[in-house]
């Protein structure tokens, strides 16, 4: 009971010194990779990149304390932290404080859905996402995590689009007239060092080695240049007016915010008092204030847009003084060559302190020490309102965690339980949050690593939590120079292994309608970015619909024997049928929604087999029976004999007969007209049904061919 409810006691079990070291050394050969890959993920996210040092403090600790893999190694994903933009982004600006707020309930409500399922034993309800889904949705994201960083490696600022391909043509344009290029040679010396460590010295932490390069070079060359300087000092009237329109326009658009928040509660307040007059009225207030909210927020694009496209350079005046000028000097002397720009972002410009941008783009300040330990403000609205999107993520989440633990648990032999993995990742999500967390999960190379460093028990995760704790209390200070670029190309360099175009083709071999769901998933999730669950939702649409189509239309075939002396299907192996005794073969439960198929096809015999005699039901495939199918069942043996047909069943199992005899339809049918195997109902009714024929050879006895062009039409 103990070790059911504290998973962990286990792994003291002969636990010795040496294991002890061997998983410390593991948990700290994870940390190396966790600590710049988690905050590269919490960047993706929308999140200041030190969220995923706070993220990678508590889960993985509880996770595998409360799991039942002991190599899992838990903390931010890069799948579950685009989708925890994806899911956030209509809801508060990226980085706000509102955002960060919903991204640590959102982490809540993951966590309770997956706990829920754990404690419920319901680890099966992760099949409704089934592989062909699943990998387009991977494929589709892998390139949407690696294009969203682009604007990051080309060191240029966009507005999003309410489409994901429509910001990455944004992010081109942008590029193509003001890429800052230290920033972008930044971000492929980064790759560079990864790829070449990955190929030719994969043990080195190729991640960690990019990291502390790139800090070193970018704090000896002084790659971050900032500089607050008053509005005066720009030498600009035009864009003192910009600035100026930006900030009156942004400041109007929180107005009317605040304005449409008022009038939808009273909108809401009258639909519940029934007023259909002021319900009216409401609602045309509501659609007026999100008009002009629209055209407000199209206004500080187009300002915003042409405020960070300005390239300022620093001059100095006859007065002595120091201006920005607007593209090429002007009116006094230039002291240096570096190209500003003005830092434009979600909030007004401080007037006083405009910030001017002279080189890249930096983590900058990370806050020191440990996040503090609270319980998240939540309200049974806010849980409801993330609810859709905490249930695709918890999914999406598990089963990325689950496969990892599978494919580890084959290598290792360790016995691994789906619902005890589900309370582990759903404890890790709800006490994270508290650590001030957003959504994780569990992650394929970080867990690879620790397999691959040895780990024997859970500890070693719990050595990477303690990791992650001495960073955040003693040595935050040293990645204030991290270029943010470095941070994109460590997302991109690991995206690489999402795609696998493999799969696809895997897929439609096995089948052709899964590799269509699968293509149809990878293109929809595409072209719906950044709203990722309208991809799964179609994929997982697609899957049910093929699902209930299979279900209502299962394979009927007709047996002829083979010459492996096996009955096969007659029309797939070209055999020829006995014209008085039809096999009939049936491939699935017997059901409401396959039933009537079973009789259309019965029927069809009938109707084309004049010379018929005999119908045997090869009922192997039966494995279900309900009351629809029972009734169809009696209707058919109805209407087969009473057509001078006798018909039979063979090969049915416990379930269906003990359906048959509950309803009395195994007195209608006859106990001997019920026979165990195909085999026992041919030499039982064969000879009946052939006394006074003319079929020479039964292809029910002896292997009989037909010729190609004669073949008909099969019956699916």
């Amino acid at each position: 009971m103990l070790t059911r409810v504290f998973p962990f006691l286990d792994w003291f079990r002969g636990y010795s010194p040496r294991a002890l070291r061997t998983d410390l050394v593991a948990g700290l050969t994870v940390a190396l990779v966790l600590i710049p890959q988690s905050m590269a993920y919490a960047q993706l996210a929308g999140l200041p990149p030190y969220y995923g040092l706070y993220a990678s403090f508590l889960p993985p600790m509880i996770a595998a304390l409360f799991g039942s893999s002991r190599q899992l190694a838990t903390g931010p994903v890069a799948v579950v932290s685009l989708m925890t933009s994806a899911s956030l982004e209509p809801l508060a600006t990226a980085g706000s404080e509102g955002y960060i707020g919903y991204a640590v309930a959102l982490a809540v409500c993951v966590g309770l859905f997956q706990l829920a399922l754990g404690i419920l034993r319901l680890g099966l309800v992760v099949n409704f996402l089934s592989h062909p889904v699943v990998n387009g949705f991977t494929n589709a994201a892998a390139i949407i995590i690696a294009t969203s960083q682009l604007s990051k490696l080309f060191g240029v600022d966009v507005d999003k689009a309410p489409h994901h391909y429509e910001t990455i043509w944004r992010v081109c344009r942008a590029a193509y007239h003001y890429t800052h290029w230290p920033t972008f040679f930044m971000g492929l010396f980064a790759f560079g060092i990864m790829y070449g460590l990955r190929r030719y010295f994969p043990r080195v932490p190729n991640v960690l080695v990019a990291v502390t390069a790139t800090i070193l070079i970018s704090w000896a060359t002084g790659f971050e240049h900032n500089m607050r300087v008053p509005v005066s000092a720009i030498d600009s009237n035009d864009v003192v007016r910009l600035i100026g329109e930006f900030n009156d326009t942004l400041t109007e658009l929180s107005r009317l915010g605040e304005e449409r928040a008022v009038l939808s509660q009273r909108l809401e307040e009258a639909r519940g008092a029934e007023d259909p007059f002021e319900t009216i009225d409401l609602e045309r207030d509501v659609a007026r204030v999100g008009l002009l909210i629209e055209r407000a927020g199209e206004k500080v694009h187009r300002t915003r847009t042409h405020l960070r496209g300005l390239l300022f350079f620093l001059v100095e005046a006859p007065d002595g003084s120091a201006r920005f000028s607007v593209g090429m000097r002007s009116g006094g002397q230039r002291v240096a060559g570096r190209v500003w720009r003005l830092k434009v972002g979600n909030r007004p410009l401080e007037t006083s302190r405009l910030l001017m941008t002279g080189g890249g783009a930096v983590v900058g300040v990370v806050p020191e020490g440990l996040p503090s330990i609270t319980v998240p403000d939540l309200d049974l609205s806010l849980l409801l309102r993330l609810l859709p999107s905490a249930i695709i993520i918890s999914l999406l989440g598990f089963m990325e965690a689950i496969s990892i633990a599978k494919a580890m648990a084959a290598k290792t032999g360790q016995r691994l339980d789906p619902n005890q993995e589900l309370i582990g990742q759903g404890l890790a999500n709800v006490l994270g949050a508290m650590g001030k967390s957003y959504p994780v999960s569990g992650s394929f190379s970080r867990s690879a690593v620790n397999l691959q460093a040895g780990a024997i028990s859970g500890m070693s995760s719990v050595f990477t939590s303690l990791a992650v704790v001495a960073v955040l209390l003693f040595f935050t200070p040293l990645l204030y120079h991290l270029p943010q670029a470095v941070l994109a190309a460590v997302i991109m360099m690991a995206v690489i292994g999402l795609v696998n175009v493999s799969g696809f083709v895997h897929a439609w071999r096995a089948q052709w309608y899964d590799g269509a769901i699968s293509v149809i998933s990878f293109l929809c999730t595409l072209a719906f970015a950044p709203h990722l669950d309208k991809g799964i939702m179609v994929g997982v649409a697609l899957s049910l619909g093929v699902f209930l189509y299979r279900s209502m239309r299962p394979a009927v075939v007709s047996l002829s024997r083979h010459e492996d002396d096996a009955l096969r299907s007659s029309f797939a192996h070209g055999l020829a049928e006995c014209r008085y005794v039809d096999l009939v073969r049936f491939d699935g439960p017997l059901f409401f929604a396959s039933a009537s198929f079973l009789e259309d096809k019965i029927n069809e015999r009938l109707l084309t087999k004049t010379s018929l005699r005999h119908i045997v039901v090869a009922a192997n495939g039966i494995n279900d029976i309900d009351a629809s199918g029972e009734e169809a069942l009696s209707m058919l043996i109805d209407r087969v004999r009473g057509a001078g047909v006798d018909i039979s069943l063979s090969g049915v199992n416990e379930n269906v007969m003990k359906v048959l005899k509950q309803t009395h339809l195994l007195e209608k049918i006859g106990a001997d007209h019920i026979y165990p195997t195909m085999e026992k109902a041919i030499c039982s009714v064969h000879a009946v049904a052939h006394e006074g024929g003319v079929e020479q050879d039964c292809p029910l006895t002896t292997v009989c061919r037909i010729s190609t062009q004669s073949r008909g039409q099969g019956d699916g």
